[in-house]
């Protein structure tokens, strides 16, 4: 109920917004899908999660389930915690039963939000993710989120690229790394939309 609520709320602010989304004919209509989207704003989960078809289940980092309230309302909303910079096993099991329940997973591979707004080199977490579910991967691109409600209209959008598997990408011979390899491959896909 509480994502019901809060996704019809921002869908009419991004609506009054002018937030434009390219190719959301790309979305997967039903199956496990990995939604690997740039982080530049707090508003990135919100805009993605609130322009997708279906529920959008995020990680967050911890310590934003220890705020009084807000803790409570990304449970509510199905965001569930990770441990950044070490290895959580919980939020890794959690992504992977997720997938395997057919659901979309959200997942920044930067880690965190650029200072920038340009795109950071890539954690592999998500290549774990990615080889344990075999979910395909749906390139998702976020602009203009910076200052979500003191924007401009019709400067805010989210680019919505065709997804595709991990598989059939090939890892460049005399790779040392195949796994950071392939983590900053998907975010250059999400760069070059």
């Amino acid at each position: 109920m509480l994502y019901s609520l809060a996704k019809g709320i921002m869908t009419l602010v991004l609506k009054v917004k002018g937030c434009k989304i390219t190719g959301l004919e790309n979305f997967p209509a039903e199956g496990p899908v990995i939604i690997a989207c740039n982080h530049i704003s707090l508003w990135d989960p919100i805009i993605v999660g609130c322009s997708m078809p279906r529920q959008v289940y995020f990680m967050a980092k911890e310590e934003l389930f220890s705020i009084p309230l807000l803790g409570q309302i990304l449970h509510g909303l199905g965001t569930f915690p990770v441990k950044r910079g070490k290895g959580d096993i919980g939020a890794f099991r959690k992504s992977v039963r997720l997938l395997k329940e057919g659901k979309a997973l959200g997942i920044f591979p930067e880690g965190t939000r650029s200072k920038t707004g340009n795109i950071q080199e890539a954690m592999a977490g998500i290549v774990l993710i990615v080889n344990k579910s075999h979910a395909p991967i749906l390139p998702v691109k976020v602009y203009g989120a910076r200052g979500l409600l003191t924007q401009k209209r019709g400067k805010i959008g989210i680019i919505i690229g065709k997804p595709f598997y991990a598989d059939n990408l090939e890892i460049p011979e005399k790779t040392e790394n195949s796994r950071e390899w392939l983590a900053n491959k998907i975010m250059d896909v999400v760069n070059e939309m």
